[in-house]
């Protein structure tokens, strides 16, 4: 047997961290936005006398703990050899929600085959992503898609996640090097300073519920916590003048609206560019063979 599906990748504009004891309940609140870029998987399973998974990502095999978590956790004893091929359109490791894009695109082609219900794919790469710490709202964001607002943590229908109208060009710039979300979220300090800035943020933004003042309060957040390095902030400024940067939480890049073409030729300067839009179709399997 064999599945493919894909999910969009997901930015975060701001966030505020909430842990619970309950894994479904834990996440964050804090807003975003979902990319037609994403991750695509194809899986295939067959019988096996022991359970094994096996992950290639973009052709190389791959450690990719947070997928393999996701499919053992559908998989519970089930002796299956699982193989999984994943193409991510967007680095790893910079804020584009890949982690959650892989683990969730395959989780969905496994729950096909399996007979099981999607929402549990989406369960499994929650709880994966909470527990390899990678990751806190992307998820529950793919699940509603769209320019989101997530208004209570955890994963929906314990989470509870708006959406703001609308499917606009984004421009996506990496800026630096790889910044590791696991490194932030372990960080006294820094969940500090996120949680400070970011819980008043949701209220504010559900006050006004607009893209335009979603960037300008996570531009605001982005310096408030320091999480910006100056390069960052420098492209940031920059961009500013062409239309509304900021910072992908978390990773050293940009995401941005406005003029694109003026954008794109801006943002170019500082390092590696993508143009692609919001998604609102939401993560889906596209193909299945028995």
């Amino acid at each position: 047997m064999d599945a493919e599906a894909f999910s969009p990748g997901h930015i975060t504009g701001f966030f505020e961290i909430v842990y619970s004891q309950d894994l479904l309940s834990t996440g964050s609140r804090g807003a975003g936005l979902c990319l037609a870029l994403g991750a695509r998987s194809r899986v295939k399973v067959d019988h096996a006398q022991k359970q094994t998974v096996s992950i290639a990502i973009n052709g190389k095999r791959a450690d990719a703990a947070v997928t393999k978590a996701a499919l053992k956790h559908l998989l519970g004893k089930d002796k299956l050899r699982v193989e999984v091929a994943t193409m991510l359109d967007l680095p790893q490791s910079q804020g584009f929600g890949m982690s959650a894009a892989g683990a969730l695109s395959s989780s969905l082609a496994l729950a096909k085959m399996l007979g099981r219900d999607e929402h549990e794919a989406y369960e499994a790469a929650h709880i994966a992503e909470v527990e390899n710490k990678t990751g806190l709202g992307d998820v529950s964001a793919v699940l509603t898609s769209g320019i989101t607002i997530r208004t209570m943590p955890g994963l929906p229908p314990i989470g509870k996640v708006e959406r703001i109208d609308g499917s606009p060009e984004v421009v996506l710039a990496v800026i630096g090097g790889k910044l590791l979300t696991k490194d932030v979220l372990t960080d006294p300090a820094k969940r500090e300073a996120i949680n400070r800035s970011g819980s008043e943020k949701v209220g504010q933004l559900l006050r006004e519920p607009t893209l335009s003042r979603l960037m300008e309060l996570s531009g605001q957040f982005a310096v408030e916590t320091g999480l910006a390095r100056k390069e960052v902030l420098s492209a940031m400024n920059a961009a500013s003048k062409l239309g509304s940067a900021s910072m992908s939480m978390l990773g050293n890049s940009v995401f941005a609206v406005g003029d694109i073409e003026g954008l794109v030729s801006v943002l170019s300067r500082f390092g590696e560019v993508w143009v692609t839009k919001v998604d609102t179709r939401g993560a889906r399997v596209l193909s299945s063979h028995s």
